[in-house]
């Protein structure tokens, strides 16, 4: 078994894409649109979809925002520099909701961003 992908649902589908592709530099794998179930799924990542997970984006026709609800926490990347990725990702127009810095009651370099529809997504610091 492995991990294929993580469902997101957006509200704002181009939007969305443009975040994960500009601001955290994914690549669009593929785009799908359903006409009779009225959804698009987009899949993102940085490598292609047999050599590791990624994220499918869902896009409801006509929703244009969800409740983000209590359950889901964050999708965590590992960067070589957390300092630098959170300089790069605020160049791009990225929102930093936690600067880099040792994560509490530890050493390991962590930030977080959010997404446009509020999804968080944490930078885990490569350990050297």
């Amino acid at each position: 078994m492995r991990m294929l992908h993580t469902m997101l649902r957006v509200g704002d589908l181009d939007r969305s894409i443009a975040f994960y592709c500009e601001v955290l530099g994914m690549r669009l794998l593929r785009r799908t649109d359903y006409p009779e179930g009225k959804f698009t799924l987009a899949f993102v990542g940085y490598q292609e979809e047999s050599e590791g997970a990624v994220i499918e984006l869902t896009h409801n026709w006509g929703v244009s925002s969800y409740e983000l609800g209590t359950g889901y926490g964050h999708i965590a990347l590992e960067v070589e520099d957390a300092y630098a990725t959170c300089d790069l990702v605020r160049a791009r127009g990225g929102k930093i909701t936690r600067e880099a810095g040792p994560m509490k009651h530890g050493t390991t370099v962590i930030a977080f961003v959010e997404d446009p529809d509020g999804y968080k997504i944490e930078f885990i610091q490569r350990k050297t």
